[in-house]
This record gives structure tokens, sequence and C-alpha cells, in this order.
């Protein structure tokens, strides 16, 4: 077995082998409470965490979402989205949002497991879907969702001077901050962010960076 297979068996163990049951995500406090509260119960989505092997390296895929898009313009994000009613849990829907978005064929894709649900201050509870992605054919951006795709090498995000922190001030409310990464043109905070911290945190913090 290649370092890069026992790499990613041992990102396997670390993950859960299902998604998290709703009676523990319903214990969840957001990342941030806006004024007033929510209206209604937490939006189920998911994202794919895309462990892009290249030879015998990995890298993970980020988009740049549209300009055009009504929430989170312009900003980083893994592949991902609501939750539809006819997809088999968040496996198949962060897959779809991939194919949808990127191009990403998800018979390229094989699933490794989850990570803990996230609930955001927009009021979604986010599964993150690992996988690992042997590409056949180029990633290809949605005009009418992405604006550009892009991949971080694995190897940076497994150490912990990559992180930086993002100070975000939002009127009437205190100041909060989230991780930073910052990346060639690009900067990665919020969601996103939090969420890459928390794939190094739970996976890549015992790994030794190439």
């Amino acid at each position: 077995m290649s370092a890069a297979d026992e790499l990613i068996e041992r990102i396997r163990g670390r993950l859960l082998a299902t998604p998290q049951a709703a009676e523990v995500t319903a214990t969840l406090m957001p990342d941030w409470m806006p004024e007033g509260g929510f209206a209604g119960p937490p939006r189920d989505a998911a994202v794919l965490v895309a462990l892009v092997r290249r030879g015998e390296a990995h890298s993970v895929l980020y988009t740049e979402r549209s300009a055009d898009l009504r929430s989170h313009s312009g900003q980083v994000a893994f592949p991902g989205g609501k939750i539809d009613a006819d997809d088999d849990g968040p496996g198949a829907a962060a897959l779809r949002e991939a194919h949808e978005e990127v191009s990403l064929d998800p018979a390229d894709a094989q699933i490794l497991g989850f990570m803990p649900a996230y609930f955001t201050g927009s009021n979604y509870l986010i599964t993150p879907v690992v996988a690992e992605v042997r590409p056949r054919a180029p990633f290809v951006a949605n005009p009418g969702e992405v604006e550009s795709v892009f991949e971080v090498p694995l190897a940076r995000l497994m150490r912990d001077e990559s992180f930086g922190t993002f100070y975000i001030r939002r009127p009437g409310q205190r100041e909060h901050t989230t991780w930073q990464i910052d990346h060639e043109s690009h900067r990665i905070w919020g969601i996103t962010a939090n969420l890459t911290r928390r794939f190094y945190e739970l996976v890549l913090r015992d790994e030794v960076a190439a």
C-alpha cells in the first residue's frame, strides 16, 4: 500500500461512519446568532470535502461562488447545498451538488466518512461529507453558481500556521471571528474556513506535512 493510500485509510478511521443522528444535532448551537433568532427550524444541507488524488498527492477542492448569487456571493465554499427530499442522505446530496457545480463525476468519488454536523448563523445544519476523488476529467465551473474552482494542497492544511483569524462586524451585532486561510489570490473565511479547521483538528493534526 502506498503512502497516499495509507493516509486515506488513517483519515477514514478518524471520521464518522454515518451522519450524526437527529437527537445529536438537535443539541447544537449555531456559530453565531442573528438578532431576533431564527424564524423556523434549521435547513439540512451537505458539503463535499473532496480530497482530490493526483498521483501520490492530495489536494482539497474549493469553489469561488458567483457574484450573482443572492447568498454568500463571491465567497469561497465547498461544493454543496440543501439536501433535497429525493436525495439518499447527505452523501448523495453532496455528490449531486458537486456534479451540478463543478461537473465532478460521482463515480470518481469514494466517500470515506462524515464529520460532525455544523450549525450556521444562517440557519443551516451542514453535514460535511469527506471523499477521495480521482478525477478522470477536469472540473468545470457551472457559470450560474461558480465563478472559479481551485485546489489547496492537503499538505498545507496539515500545518497549524496556515490558519489565521478573520474578523466579522455586522450592524447591531458583536464582533466575532472565524478562521481564515489565504491561498494564492483566494481568501477562505467564514463557514468554509471553520469547517476546514475542524477537518484539521479532527483528521489532520497528527499528520506530518510533506
